[in-house]
């Protein structure tokens, strides 16, 4: 397959995992952002340094942590297709949904996706394909993003090494948070890569059989 490469940014005061994807061995080396965390200065620079076309910037959700450098994001690369779940197109530009509001920041209003992310759907990076999986549970809208060529999938908030997602905020739902988990993300096969909206990746395998929330 493709010569596929991910790239992972901690960004902000929440480190959150911000993804580069690209394709290394296309002439224009296109390539996709996954979240557009605070203070995106080394993803940009990553970009730059790569020479990547940036062909869309994906959201796993729309909490504050993973869209608050949209604006600087768009400013550097330009307009391009942004994808998001539909039950969370309003909060890009709500500070009460988002949870800014409720967070020691400044509220948070930036852009609209111009894409709705489709259950099931299939997306094109180069020659790779990436299914749509709706995964809520920490949010309404919570996407993850697999690759099945690859073994890799981009799960945002849902899932984390010995760990899952908070359910806890207002538009939470902790029984299907386990659902998703388990129904839809424990079903890949154990070699598949984690890679969480926060902290290390991990395996698909390694969680089914050490993570304490899923025993």
């Amino acid at each position: 397959m493709a010569k596929l490469r991910i790239k992972g940014f901690p960004l902000g005061a929440w480190q959150t995992n911000c993804w580069l994807i690209w394709i290394d061995d296309d002439p224009i080396r296109p390539g996709w952002i996954i979240d557009t965390g605070d203070h995106p200065a080394p993803l940009l620079e990553a970009l730059r340094a790569q020479a990547i076309t940036v062909q869309a910037i994906l959201f796993t959700h729309a909490h504050l942590d993973h869209i608050m450098g949209l604006e600087e994001v768009v400013a550097a690369v330009g307009e391009c297709p942004r994808y998001a779940h539909p039950l969370e197109r309003e909060w890009f530009g709500d500070p009460q949904l988002n949870l800014s509001a409720f967070a020691d920041v400044a509220p948070v209003s930036v852009r609209a996706p111009t894409h709705e992310l489709k259950d099931g759907e299939v997306l094109s990076l180069g020659a790779t394909k990436w299914r749509v999986v709706h995964t809520p549970g920490h949010s309404p809208g919570s996407v993850s993003f697999v690759c099945d060529a690859a073994k890799v999938v981009i799960a945002g908030d849902t899932l984390f090494a010995g760990s899952i997602g908070r359910s806890d905020f207002a538009s939470g739902d902790g029984a299907l948070l386990l659902d998703s988990i388990r129904g839809k993300l424990l079903a890949l096969p154990d070699d598949f890569v984690v890679h969480p909206g926060h902290g290390a990746s991990t395996t698909i395998g390694t969680e089914r059989v050490s993570n304490p929330w899923l025993q």
